[in-house]
């Protein structure tokens, strides 16, 4: 990354990864279900008046222990691929392929937050521990495990000063993995394809707090519903459930299991790295983990780079619909098609296991082509090239090809 990368643009890169999910940041917001049965007795708010108190809350410092539990049903190559399923510790030190992690499996995590210049997030997964922290105009990265250390520096932050600071910055610094950001990424996307109210009162690390739900409006969404649950005191979300429209657990659970609003020391964010410890310094889009897009990624499969159109492909991106009906149409400017691929006798195993992975075949007036299935994201490859990808069910993907082929 370049040294004069804006501290906000430094700690969203660190959310989960796009890749994860192929679209939308804004339906991974994740959901524990740590509510006590039989909620507390709360004065009664209406779904404005609560997303003004999440609005106007001046919480911005922080700590606490967070739980986060993703089921997303990714096929087991693609899980390897997104940087899931390993634990935290080992690999390398880089923040990007610790935080993809999140993408798989249940993870506990320490959060601390002391306004928009310092921020520490702990993976306590295991004996081992990964931390990213930052202070000031420095990142860190910290592997117990391979004591492996990464760092950024960033000479732009902390420039702002005084009231506007604060306000600049509070959004776009929070923990990425906290529910804090997560509710409030999940708010602004949030519009007038999204029926809002409130649900039932429900107990969270030990506070009252109510619910807001956003229901999509549209039909063909993966996601049900999204229930946030929002202390009652301080207006800070302290649980956000994605839920699936399918029905079953969560697909996502994030949530406090404590919290303390109290100012966290100062030495919460000092670092130093260990003796002995390996040093990587991040530089612009060269550190190892970065993926700006998930062509990136399928193209590290030794046989796919004609497929997906390899440096040189169109990548020619339309958006159709919108909302939670939102579909990303992407032509890679493949030179190869899936069935070229598929009869190809010479092709990599690697990239057959990939086809395999996909899951059905399907057909329409688009022609022919594969779906790659999650419980909230789904893609079509279509044999000539073209991809379909969104937080939708298969057969919209489907409509979406017929109606633009």
């Amino acid at each position: 990354m370049a040294a004069n990368t804006k501290t906000s643009r430094k700690v969203a890169r660190y959310a989960v990864p796009v890749a994860v999910a192929g679209v939308a940041a804004a339906t991974v917001a994740m959901v524990p279900a740590f509510a006590n049965a039989g909620g507390p007795d709360l004065p009664k708010v209406t779904a404005q008046q609560l997303v003004e108190k999440i609005a106007a809350s001046e919480v911005q410092q922080l700590s606490g222990t967070a739980r986060i539990s993703t089921d997303l049903g990714l096929p087991k190559i693609a899980t390897g691929l997104l940087g899931g399923g390993g634990g935290v510790a080992g690999g390398s030190a880089n923040p990007e392929d610790k935080v993809a992690q999140l993408a798989n499996g249940t993870h506990t995590l320490r959060i601390a937050a002391d306004g928009p210049d310092r921020q520490r997030l702990t993976f306590l997964d295991g004996k081992d521990e990964y931390s990213l922290i930052h202070n000031g105009d420095d990142v860190w990265g910290y592997d117990s495990k391979s004591n492996e250390v990464f760092h950024e520096k960033n000479p732009e932050a902390g420039k702002a000063s005084g009231k506007d600071a604060g306000k600049e910055h509070k959004t776009g610094d929070r923990p990425a993995a906290s529910p804090q950001q997560m509710a409030e990424e999940i708010l602004k996307a949030a519009g007038t394809t999204t029926d809002v109210s409130v649900g039932d009162t429900a107990q969270v690390a030990g506070r009252d707090a109510y619910q807001l739900v956003l229901k999509p409006k549209q039909s063909g969404s993966t996601v049900g519903s999204v229930q946030i649950a929002v202390d009652a005191k301080t207006g800070v979300p302290l649980r956000v459930q994605l839920l699936s429209s399918q029905g079953g657990k969560p697909i996502v659970d994030a949530g406090f299991t404590k919290v303390d609003f109290a100012k966290p020391s100062a030495d919460t964010f000092a670092f130093t790295p260990p003796k002995g410890a390996k040093l990587t310094e991040g530089t612009d889009g060269a550190a190892k983990g970065d993926k700006d897009n998930a062509f990136k990624a399928l193209e590290s499969f030794p046989g796919l780079e004609g497929l997906m159109g390899g440096p040189n492909g169109k990548g020619d991106l339309k958006v159709l619909g919108e909302g939670w009906a939102t579909i990303a149409r992407i032509d890679s400017g493949a030179g190869k098609s899936l069935k070229d691929l598929e009869n190809d006798k010479n092709a990599p195993k690697e990239a057959k296991q990939f086809l395999d992975s996909l899951g059905d075949k399907v057909n329409g007036k688009f022609g022919e082509g594969r779906v790659l299935s999650t419980r909230l994201v789904n893609a079509l490859i279509t044999d000539d090239g073209k991809v379909y990808v969104g937080a939708v069910t298969k057969d919209a993907l489907v409509k979406a090809a017929d109606a633009n082929k």
